[in-house]
């Protein structure tokens, strides 16, 4: 869907840019860490920052599994995305500083997520501007 919506030049840039900054708030927040700084993640959370602005009103179809029960429910994207972005906060607050973790760049995902949704906002304002296109 934002792909759809930016292009996919735009798209392919934009998903750079996240990635980037990703790996720019996983350097110099977490400066002790051993742990690379490798892969797609921060990048992918910066789509999801992206998708938050730009669909809140939209639904993810989602496994639930209770004990043997398993159901397929729709929720918000707004509460799954929220609830992910939360783990990812928690998560890096309790390892940050250790010198053993789970080799998971937290920092990466969350400076991903806030580049992603700042991005997407700076877009849209800029595409906003109609005095610009008069002549």
């Amino acid at each position: 869907n934002v792909e759809d919506l930016l292009g996919h030049v735009k798209y392919l840039f934009f998903y750079l840019a996240c990635g980037i900054a990703a790996t720019m708030v996983n350097f110099f927040i977490n400066t002790s860490s051993k742990v690379p700084t490798v892969g797609a993640s921060g990048a992918i959370a910066g789509i999801l920052g992206a998708y938050l602005f730009l669909f809140p009103k939209a639904r993810v179809k989602t496994l639930l599994i209770l004990f043997i029960f398993i159901y397929i429910i729709s929720i918000p994207a707004i509460i799954m995305i929220g609830l992910w972005i939360i783990m990812q906060i928690l998560s890096a607050y309790i390892e940050y500083g250790s010198k053993t973790g789970v080799g998971i760049a937290w920092f990466a995902h969350i400076g991903g997520f806030a580049a992603g949704l700042v991005l997407i906002i700076l877009m849209k304002k800029r595409k906003k501007r109609p005095y610009l296109n008069k002549t």
